[in-house]
């Protein structure tokens, strides 16, 4: 998956590489272990829902989609190009496999309290889930949907933090005196989210076994709604790209293709 994402924003030369690399192992095992969902079937009714809030990172959502059969994975080399199903941002109108078209940062959590209320109002079974950026979770719409989700003791909606601690223009929280200051919502989002009245559970984004024990047991959590944080590094994979906030969005040249993909010739922690 790794692999496809850096050859699709190479090819495109355009596109986000530090967010779609971090977010790759909890997307794989979504895709593959955890979410009731059929290729074939794209629009059933009763599949679980997934949103991507941080739609920077279309490319690795593509890249899973296209691993698990909703659409050929030759389609990825057409990532970002004109009249392509596989825009910068995912479009729910247009690809297979999309339940919620996002971008705007900030946007995504709401739809997903929607879908888990209506879900509850139609007496159906599926889960809602929606990947958060950290930079994005300092958007008020976060905190109101949040609070909205408390209300109606939504537990079948889980929320992922994708945690890597950076956002486009460098680390959550500034550097004085030599010291990390916090940002509003960045530090300590246990705390901030439990106040909020959700169930909080950390786990290792990139270790694959504890992935798959921490999203089976929120999938098992009654009364509210769950906060999954996915401590993460951006990057994950590519040595010089790992905690590097200039590869939130940067081209490739050739050297550094050469490279990234040397990288990923080896097994990543946790596969």
């Amino acid at each position: 998956m790794r692999r496809l994402i850096i050859q699709a924003v190479n090819h495109s030369k355009a596109g986000h590489l530090g967010g779609p690399l971090s977010a790759a192992d909890v997307l794989t095992v979504l895709y593959f272990k955890i979410l009731r969902i059929d290729p074939e079937r794209p629009h059933w009714p009763d599949r679980d829902r997934f949103i991507l809030s941080k739609g920077h990172s279309a490319i690795g959502l593509y890249s899973v989609l296209a691993l698990r059969g909703f659409f050929p994975v030759d389609e990825l080399m057409t990532f970002d190009q004109i009249n392509s199903r596989l825009q910068g941002h995912p479009d729910m109108t247009k690809l297979p496999g999309i339940d919620m078209s996002s971008g705007s940062l900030g946007q995504g959590l709401s739809p997903g309290v929607g879908m888990a209320l209506g879900a509850k109002l139609l007496d159906k079974d599926f889960h809602t889930w929606v990947m958060l950026g950290d930079g994005e979770i300092q958007e008020g719409q976060i905190w109101e949907a949040a609070l909205v989700a408390e209300h109606y003791n939504l537990d079948n909606l889980t929320a992922i933090l994708d945690y890597n601690g950076l956002q486009q223009y460098g680390w959550t929280a500034s550097l004085a005196n030599g010291k990390r200051q916090p940002r509003i919502s960045i530090d300590n989002p246990r705390q901030r989210w439990e106040v909020w009245g959700w169930h909080v559970l950390e786990m290792d984004g990139h270790n694959v076994g504890n992935i798959l024990e921490t999203c089976r047991k929120a999938r098992t959590m009654k009364g509210k709604p769950t906060l999954i944080i996915s401590h993460s590094i951006k990057g994950k994979g590519v040595s010089f790209m790992e905690n590097d906030y200039n590869w939130h969005s940067k081209v490739l040249t050739e050297a550094e293709f050469a490279q990234a993909m040397a990288d990923l010739a080896r097994p990543v922690e946790g596969e």
